[in-house]
Parts: C-alpha cells; sequence; structure tokens
C-alpha cells in the first residue's frame, strides 16, 4: 500500500470539518479600497508638487522621457508612500522569458560614508537597477558569463506594494536588456509594438476624426485554472514537477454531464476566490466575473478591460497571487495548459481592441455597422493582417503544454480561421459585390413572454471553437494558453495590424492623388482586402474533421506543435515586419526563437524523466506486488486440489500485469536512449522535433500501459492519486 496517496486521503478526511479561512475585506465597497496599494495618480498628487505631478503624467501620456530632476522628486514621492504603508524593501519587477516574473528586493536601508544610517531611494535607483542576467534565457543574446544587465523603469505602468506575509516590498515595473540594450523580456517588444501601432492608426482615425490624438490597444484576459487540494498535489510527482498528470486513468464521471460549468461554487473555493480577488483589487487589478468551468475543479475569472501594457502586468502578477493565495487555504492552483487527461484544458482567451483619446472604440460596428466606415476600416485591416500572418500569430502562443489543447476537441484549433458571425458576414459580402447593405433588422429582438424584457441580440454569436472570433466589439484570441505571458500575442497583434494599416494608408493616398474621393477609395481597398481574406474567414465547426480538408483547399496552415509553428519567427516575411517596425531587431527575433525552442525542450526533458521515474518507482513495484499476490492466490487454490478453472481469473490478471509491465519497461529503455540520441544534436529546433516526433509518442505509450495497470491493480496497492480523487475531493 502506497503510504503517500493514502496519507494524503487521510490528511484531507481529518480536516474535513476544519474552519474555512475567510480574509477580512478592507471594506465592504470595493471603490473605497481599489488601488489602495497602488501608486496611482491619487497617491503621487498627496505625495508630490502639482507641476512634479504634472510633469509626470505629460510624460507617462506622450512617451517623453522624464528628467532625472523629475525622476528624483518621483523617487521621493514614491519612497515616502511606500514607507508610510510600512514598505522596507523595493525590487525592479520584470518580466524575462521564463514566462513569469523576476525580482531581486533591495532595502531602503544604506549607509552612508560618515556612519549615518538612512533611508535612501534616488532617482537614479528608480530609473535603472542591474540585475545579474546571466542564468535567464537569452537565445544566444550573450554569454553565460556576461552577466550583466539592466532593468529601466516604466512610468506607464503604476508601482505597487506587494504584500508576502508580514514583509511589504515596492514593486517598480520595468523592462529588462542585456548590457547591449537587446531585449531580454516580455515588456519592451510589447512597449515598442503599441507605439508602432499607434503611429500607424493615428493617421488613418484623423481620415474621419481630426480630433484623434492618440491610439492605444485594451486588453481584456480571460484566466482558466483548476484548483486541487494540497495534500493530494504534493502526492503527486508529476504535479509537483510539471504541472500536469503524466499518468491517470480517466475517472468514470469527468465533465459528460457539464453538471459543473457555471454551477454553484462550493464554499472552499468560494473562501480562496473571495481572498483572492480582495488582494486583486488592493493591487489595482480590475477582476470582476468568477465562475465555474466546464471541467471538474476547473474555474475562471476576467478582469474589465485596461491598457495593453497594464492589462498584462496585470495578468502576470495575478499569476503570482492565485499561488499565494491558494497555498493560504490548503490549495494548489494548476495553470498548465492541459493538467488532466480528457477534461477540457484551460486558456487564457486574450480580447483585442483599439480606443482613442475622444472615447471611440475603433472595432465598435454601432447600430448601423454597414455604415459606419471608421469601424469597417479598422475591421477589414484587422481581418486582412491576420490572414497574412496567421502564421506568426499562431507561432506566439506555441508551447509545449498549450500543444495540448491546440487541435484538440475541446479549444481552438491550431488553424487559424476568422469567425465574424451573420450579420457582418453579411455587411463584407454586400461591400465585395458593391451592393448597398439593408440596415433594417440589424439588431435582432426576440420577445420570448409577456413577464419576460425582450433580448436584443449581438451582431455575432459566440463560435468557441474559433482561434480568432469577433465578438461585438472586440477580437477575442482563444488560442492563448493559461500559462502563457500575454504580451507575446499582443506583440504580434499590435505589429501585423500596425504594419497593415500603413499599407491601407500608402494605398489610400495613391487613389486619392488619382482624384478619387476619401469614402469611394477606402471602399474600393476594402472591397479587394475582403476578396483576398475571405479564405481565412469561417463561420462553421472548428473542431471537425471536415473544416481540416476545407482549410486545406483554402491554403490555410495548419501546425498542431510548436517545433513546426517555430519556423514562421524566421521566415523572411517576420524578419522584414519586425524589424522594419523596428519591434525586434533581427538578432533578438533569433534569440526569442531559441528560446521558446529550448523552452520547448527542457519541459519535454523534465516531463520525460518525471515519467521514467514514476513508473520505475511507483507503478512498476506496485504492479509486480499485486502480481506476486495474484500468483500467490492461484497457488494456493491449486494447493487444494482444485481445477484450473478455478484460479483462471488470477492467472488472466498475472499475464495481463505481466504483459503491461514488459511493454512500460520496454518504452521505459527506448525513451531513454532516443532521449540521450535527441540531446546530442546541436540545433535547438532539429532537438525540439526530436522530442515532439519520437519521444513525445512514447511518453504517450507508457501513459497507455501504465493506465491499464491503474485499471487492473488493486485500489488499495495503486501508488498515485487517482483523477477521481483530483478532481472530485474537495
Amino acid at each position: 500500500m502506497s503510504l503517500s496517496r493514502f496519507q494524503a486521503l487521510d490528511t484531507i478526511l481529518n480536516r474535513s470539518g476544519f474552519e474555512l479561512e475567510y480574509v477580512d475585506v478592507p471594506d465592504p465597497k470595493i471603490s473605497n479600497f481599489f488601488g489602495c496599494n497602488v501608486f496611482n495618480d491619487e497617491s503621487m498628487k498627496e505625495y508630490m508638487t502639482e507641476e512634479a505631478f504634472g510633469n509626470v503624467k505629460v510624460a507617462i501620456e506622450s512617451g517623453a522621457k522624464l528628467s532625472r530632476e523629475d525622476a528624483d522628486i518621483v523617487a521621493d514621492a514614491m519612497k515616502r508612500w511606500a514607507m508610510d504603508h510600512g514598505v522596507t524593501h523595493y525590487t525592479h519587477w520584470f518580466q524575462p522569458l521564463t514566462g513569469r516574473t523576476a525580482e531581486k528586493h533591495d532595502s531602503f536601508f544604506t549607509l552612508r560614508p560618515d556612519g549615518e544610517v538612512v533611508e535612501e531611494f534616488t532617482g537614479d535607483t528608480l530609473v535603472q537597477q542591474e540585475p545579474d542576467g546571466s542564468s535567464f534565457p537569452g537565445g544566444g543574446l550573450r554569454s553565460t558569463f556576461e552577466a550583466r544587465g539592466y532593468t529601466a523603469w516604466d512610468p506607464s505602468s503604476p508601482a505597487f506594494i506587494l504584500e508576502v506575509g508580514e514583509g511589504k516590498t515596492l514593486c517598480i515595473p520595468t523592462i529588462f536588456v542585456t548590457y547591449g540594450g537587446d531585449s531580454l523580456d516580455y515588456k519592451l517588444p510589447l512597449l515598442k509594438s503599441q507605439s508602432y501601432l499607434e503611429k500607424a492608426a493615428i493617421p488613418v482615425c484623423q481620415l474621419f476624426d481630426e480630433q484623434v490624438s492618440k491610439v492605444w490597444v485594451t486588453l481584456g484576459w480571460e484566466q482558466e485554472y483548476f484548483l486541487v487540494d494540497e495534500a493530494l498535489f504534493n502526492a503527486r510527482p508529476d504535479l509537483l514537477l510539471t504541472g500536469r498528470t503524466l499518468l491517470g486513468k480517466h475517472s468514470p464521471k469527468g465533465q459528460q454531464l457539464d453538471d459543473h460549468y457555471f454551477g454553484s461554487i462550493p464554499e472552499r473555493v468560494y473562501a480562496y476566490m473571495r481572498d483572492l480577488e480582495t488582494e486583486c483589487h488592493k493591487l489595482g487589478i480590475p477582476v470582476r466575473t468568477r465562475h465555474n468551468e466546464v471541467g471538474p475543479g476547473q474555474y475562471e475569472l476576467a478582469p474589465m478591460f485596461e491598457e495593453v501594457n497594464l492589462a498584462v502586468d496585470h495578468n502576470q502578477l495575478l499569476m503570482d497571487l492565485m499561488d499565494r493565495v491558494a497555498r493560504r487555504h490548503k490549495l494548489r492552483v494548476l495553470l498548465h495548459e492541459k493538467p488532466f487527461a480528457g477534461v477540457n484544458g484551460s486558456g487564457k482567451h486574450n480580447n483585442w481592441s483599439m480606443s482613442t483619446n475622444t472615447g471611440s472604440n475603433l472595432l465598435s460596428p454601432g447600430k448601423k455597422p454597414g455604415s459606419n466606415l471608421r469601424f469597417l476600416t479598422f475591421f477589414v485591416n484587422t481581418i486582412q493582417a491576420v490572414y497574412k500572418h496567421a502564421d506568426i500569430l499562431r507561432a506566439s502562443v506555441a508551447s509545449a503544454s498549450n500543444d495540448h489543447r491546440l487541435g484538440a476537441n475541446e479549444a481552438p484549433p491550431a488553424i487559424v480561421s476568422v469567425f465574424i458571425g451573420e450579420t457582418l458576414t453579411k455587411v463584407l459580402d454586400s461591400i465585395e459585390e458593391g451592393a448597398a447593405f439593408d440596415e433594417a433588422g440589424v439588431k435582432e429582438v426576440i420577445d420570448l413572454l409577456n413577464k419576460i424584457p425582450n433580448l436584443e441580440l449581438d451582431n455575432t454569436d459566440r463560435n468557441r471553437t474559433s482561434p480568432f472570433a469577433f465578438t461585438g466589439n472586440k477580437f477575442e484570441i482563444r488560442m492563448v494558453g493559461s500559462t502563457m505571458n500575454c504580451a507575446a500575442p499582443m506583440t504580434v497583434m499590435n505589429t501585423i495590424v500596425g504594419r497593415q494599416l500603413e499599407i491601407f494608408q500608402k494605398e489610400l493616398k495613391e487613389l486619392m492623388d488619382k482624384g478619387q474621393d476619401r469614402n469611394a477609395a477606402v471602399l474600393t481597398i476594402l472591397r479587394r482586402y475582403i476578396a483576398e481574406s475571405k479564405a481565412i474567414r469561417f463561420e462553421g465547426d472548428g473542431y471537425s474533421e471536415a473544416w481540416e480538408v476545407e482549410a486545406k483547399k483554402r491554403g490555410l496552415a495548419n501546425t498542431p506543435n510548436t517545433p513546426d509553428s517555430l519556423n514562421a519567427y524566421l521566415s523572411d516575411d517576420a524578419v522584414k515586419l519586425f524589424t522594419s517596425s523596428n519591434v525586434f531587431t533581427e538578432k533578438e527575433l533569433h534569440a526569442h526563437y531559441e528560446v521558446m525552442n529550448e523552452n520547448y525542450i527542457i519541459k519535454l526533458q523534465i516531463e520525460a524523466r518525471t515519467m521514467g521515474e514514476m513508473v520505475i518507482n511507483h507503478i512498476l513495484p506496485a504492479a509486480l506486488a499485486y502480481q506476486s499476490e495474484l500468483a500467490n492466490s492461484a497457488l494456493n487454490i491449486k494447493s487444494l486440489g482444485l481445477s484450473e478453472k478455478e484460479y483462471k481469473t488470477q492467472l488472466d490478471l498475472v499475464k495481463l500485469i505481466a504483459e503491461n509491465v514488459s511493454l512500460i519497461k520496454q518504452k521505459v529503455n527506448e525513451m531513454t536512449n532516443v532521449r540521450r540520441d535527441a540531446n546530442e544534436l546541436e540545433d535547438a529546433n532539429e532537438m525540439a522535433k526530436a522530442y515532439c516526433y519520437k519521444i513525445k509518442p512514447l511518453m504517450e505509450e507508457i501513459r497507455t500501459y501504465a493506465d491499464r495497470l491503474e485499471y487492473l491493480v488493486d485500489d488499495r496497492e495503486w501508488p498515485l492519486i487517482k483523477y477521481r480523487e483530483l478532481m472530485f475531493v474537495r
């Protein structure tokens, strides 16, 4: 009998009556404490002079650099504000290519040369720090022995106070670069792409409204996740080391009944959610929605829309908070895209749109989308951008963990297509044909019952099978994985749309120079774009095999695995796109490509090694012990003089167990040898392909045999926490 499994279950049973931890909310009214741990406008006004505050706001809104004098003023105000809140340390908080955040803490406390003890924080310290950059993924941007790296303050994202136990740290969002200034993070390319898109979008906006002087991208992410009990989590080596279950037979009851989706939230989970939301609100993260997702033990939370840079920072911060808060409730968060086989995985849908300083959403169709020329311009250009650069967008969400979702019958397929809905399809078809679109009845109303208010339908339905869907006034990128940094796909979206708007503006100028009026010229160009990009528009079931066949006929790429999809980053088109927009240098682009390949390899290395240890050290001993028990039972029955018929069941089970044990041992040995050969390859992408095409299939075979043994071996002997326990024990 495995002590770890039954000890974990006993732990849960022994605390079944433990009191739930409900953390005190600072105020019943969220607006009274929202952002209390953020150095926001209100805090700056309190701790800075009016002139200094004005300079900071101008710098943030215009993108201009702050003078060192103003930086000193900000640093002093930030220090006083932080210390008034009990802060003792500060850190430059950044987002390296690991996918999570990083920080190095320093104390305000310092000794001056004359021995005087002071609390000090200067503008120089605020603006720039030097963390050791040698151990972060760099993709060859610098050698391991070249340790120097720099973090530089991002004034557009406010500093915040992170509370960990009794300690409080001032966190300053920053970019992270090499000694030579090359990007080592996700934030700098995102900021460059936002600037590029804004520069391209403003002249197009001014065709329709001369008052537009600023355009920014908005992002609303939706974070899906699983919760499991801490004791059960600790009893699964694969969850501890890889974040997903590498082995495990499906539970008889999974999500078939759909009874978990939007169901009543369990009280223990509800306590966790309230605690998490409180921590988020204190840090200015505007989370607003919570609900049960489809999979047992799966949940979702989502915020209001924010400017893209701030939204990305908030999502990165959230993933850290989720783990910290879960531990307080003796729970563990599983952010992996596919922690359980046979159950829906987790995504992080990115809702992308553009807004202006005049308060307009550039992707809002209005009541008459067919005659809303500004909307149509940005809408059609976005579709055209995705059509031209679908391969790069697909590559931006590629990872070893997300490969388990994309292409499965539960998540957007690896074929990039665009869903826009029936109404907008009719609008685009009318434009393409040069016909007028009948706006009457665009907003359909359903009259259900006299007692029920009428329902006004949106211009689009929702298509869960579409990886890129228009959902009313935004595009929802459903391909993004739950563990991912949103900055990667947002950087690509900003860049490809910015490039497309530049092309549009150039073509428009050429037509207007030839004498066409503005509206006629716009429609001429949009008509061509609609025809060119028609292949990527799809309104049907993206999960169906028929769509794969149809997509191939349309010339759409289908790259369900990471090593193949990543090659899009090195195409001539991608290099030209990113270098001409100044989002990446060619060297940075190659480095990011190398890092993504390396991450893929390392994650599969860890998974393969973990699986090998689990089957050799846990599964096979349990199977052999039970096999021996069955054999002894058969011998005992035979010794009584009974016929073979009386112990045939034991013999059959002994043979089945022996067969699967032999296959597991054979495949583990084969996997080990193949992995050693793969590790000798020098090219990162070739090594990644070896892991993808040779090692992953072996892992799947080993899992099949191990899961058969779970079905055959006595429950009292099985060493691993089972699916029915992980997903349903609360």
